[in-house]
C-alpha cells in the first residue's frame, strides 16, 4: 500500500512520531493542568473561608479582641470533623485563637523580619492552605485556614489522582482517529501528484503532445511541473525536427531515385544492370520505410474508427501479388470469407501489414506460398512464410530499428519489423511469433474488437 520511499510514507511516518509524543508528553500537560487548577480552587477557598473567620473577629465591651463563630462554623473547624482548621496571629507571632489545642501557626513564616505568612500545599502533610491579612482596632492581624487533604470525602484530590486511569486512556484513541484522518487527507493532497505522474507515464515518442495539469499541483510542486512541461515542449520540438528531416530526406530521395531506375531499365540486360536495379530496389524500400516511420509518428488512433482486416488482406494482395508471381513466389489469402472488424486506423494497419508481407516474401524459399491468415476469433490477422524462420534468441529483437538478423544482406535496413510492432502497439494489440512446422515463420497480429455501442 505505502512504498518506504514515497512521500506518504515518510509524512506520515513523521507524523505518527509527532503524535506518539504528544500522546505521552499531552497527558502530562493536562495532569499538570489540573493540578495547578486543583492548587487554585483550593487557594480561593481557604482564602473565602480566612475572609469568613476575619469577618467574625470585634472588639468586646471590655476593648478585648475576641473571635465569636456560628455554631455552624466551629462545626466546620471542630476536632470531631477534622477536615479544617484556622488560627488567627498578631504581628509579633503570638496566636490569638485557634481551631488547634496546641495553638500554633498553622503556615510558616514568609521572613523573620517580616509578620506576613504565606499559603502552601505540603505534601509530607497534605495540608493545604492560605492566609490574608487585617487591620482590626489598630492591629495587623493574620489569619490562616488550612485544609486537610487526606481527608476521604474530597472528590476533587480523587479525580486528579484517577486522572490517567479514568481520563487519559482517551487520548490515545483520539490521536489514532487523527491518524486516520491524516491518511485520508494526505492521500486526497497528493492525488493531482498522483494523476500527474499517471498522465506522465502515457507521454511517448508517439505522444509527444501531452502536458502534466497544473490545475490542484501544490505551490511548492508548480515550478517543478512548469520546468518539466517546458522540458517535454523541447522534446515535442526536436521530435517534430526529426520527423520533418526523415520525411523530407525520403521525399527528396525518391525522384532521383525513380530517374535512376528509368535509366537503368534504358541499358542493356547485362549482369551489372540487373545488380543496379536490385540494389535500387531495396534503396527505394528503405525510403519508402523511412517515410512510413515519419508519417506514421504523427498518426493517431481514433477509439472511434473500425476497419475490415479482410478487405485489407484483400487490396494488399492485388498490390503486391506481381511482384511476388516476378520473384517466383505466390501469396494468398485464407479466412477471408467474412469482415473481420478491429478497432484502429486502416492506413497504419494497412502499412503494418504491408512491411510484414514484404519481409515474408523476401525470406520464403521461391516456388512457396506466402499466406495471409484472418480469424475472427482474435481478432486477428497472421503471415506465414517458408523461409528459414525466426530463432527464438532472436524474437524479442526482430522489432528492434535497424536490427538485422543478417548483416551480410544489403536488401533491407531492418525498419520493416520496427514499424509493424510501433502500429501494434500504437493500438494496444499484442504481436506472437511461432515457427511453422516443416520451416518457416508465423507472425500474428492482434487486435483490439470494435466497441460495441446500445441503441
Amino acid at each position: 500500500m505505502f512504498r518506504r520511499d514515497s512521500l506518504t510514507t515518510r509524512i506520515l511516518l513523521l507524523h505518527v512520531v509527532a503524535l506518539t509524543i504528544t500522546a505521552v508528553v499531552l497527558p502530562l500537560i493536562l495532569f499538570w493542568l489540573l493540578n495547578r487548577e486543583i492548587d487554585r480552587l483550593h487557594s480561593d477557598a481557604m482564602r473565602r473561608q480566612a475572609e469568613v473567620v476575619a469577618e467574625h473577629l470585634t472588639f468586646g465591651s471590655d476593648g478585648q479582641l475576641d473571635l465569636i463563630l456560628p455554631q455552624d462554623l466551629r462545626d466546620v473547624y471542630s476536632a470531631a470533623y477534622g477536615r479544617y482548621a484556622y488560627a488567627v496571629i498578631d504581628s509579633s507571632g503570638q496566636v490569638l485563637f485557634s481551631s488547634n489545642t496546641d495553638r500554633k501557626p498553622l503556615l510558616p513564616r514568609r521572613s523573620a523580619d517580616r509578620a506576613s505568612w504565606f499559603g502552601l500545599v505540603t505534601g509530607s502533610t497534605g495540608l493545604s492552605g492560605d492566609s490574608i491579612e487585617r487591620r482590626i482596632g489598630g492591629r495587623t492581624l493574620t489569619i490562616q485556614v488550612v485544609e486537610d487533604l487526606s481527608n476521604g470525602d474530597v472528590i476533587i484530590d480523587d479525580i486528579a489522582a484517577n486522572f490517567f486511569h479514568r481520563a487519559g486512556w482517551i487520548v490515545l484513541p483520539i490521536l489514532l482517529l487523527l491518524l486516520a484522518f491524516d491518511i485520508v487527507i494526505f492521500r486526497r493532497a497528493i492525488r493531482p501528484l498522483v494523476d500527474a505522474s499517471e498522465r506522465a507515464a502515457s507521454i511517448g515518442p508517439s505522444r509527444t503532445d501531452i502536458r502534466l495539469p497544473m490545475q490542484g499541483i501544490p505551490s511548492e510542486i508548480r515550478p517543478l511541473v512548469s520546468a518539466v512541461n517546458q522540458a517535454f515542449d523541447r522534446l515535442e520540438h526536436g521530435f517534430n525536427e526529426q520527423r520533418r528531416f526523415t520525411a523530407d530526406a525520403a521525399h527528396e530521395l525518391r525522384t532521383p531515385l525513380a530517374i535512376l531506375s528509368a535509366r537503368i531499365e534504358t541499358l542493356e540486360p547485362k549482369p551489372a544492370g540487373k545488380d543496379l536495379q536490385r540494389n535500387l530496389t531495396a534503396m527505394s524500400r528503405i525510403v519508402s520505410q523511412l517515410l512510413d516511420v515519419a508519417e506514421m509518428d504523427a498518426m493517431r488512433v481514433d477509439p472511434d474508427e473500425t476497419v475490415d482486416l479482410v478487405e485489407i488482406a484483400t487490396e494488399l494482395i492485388e498490390t503486391v501479388a506481381p511482384a511476388a508471381l516476378a520473384a517466383g513466389k505466390e501469396i494468398g489469402l485464407r479466412g477471408g470469407d467474412h469482415p473481420v472488424p478491429v478497432r484502429g486506423n486502416a492506413e497504419m494497419i494497412r502499412r503494418a501489414l504491408r512491411n510484414l508481407v514484404d519481409n515474408a516474401i523476401r525470406h520464403t524459399r521461391p516456388g512457396t506460398e506466402v499466406m495471409i491468415e484472418v480469424d475472427a476469433a482474435g481478432p486477428c490477422v497472421a503471415v506465414r512464410d517458408h523461409g528459414p524462420g525466426i530463432a527464438e534468441a532472436d524474437r524479442n529483437l526482430i522489432f528492434q530499428r535497424f536490427w538485422r538478423g543478417n548483416r551480410a544482406r544489403s536488401d533491407g535496413a531492418g525498419l520493416g519489423l520496427a514499424i509493424v510492432k510501433a502500429v501494434v502497439d500504437e493500438h494496444g494489440g499484442a504481436i506472437d511469433v511461432a515457427d511453422v512446422p516443416g520451416g518457416g515463420a508465423l507472425i500474428t497480429l492482434t487486435f483490439q474488437k470494435p466497441e460495441v455501442t446500445s441503441r
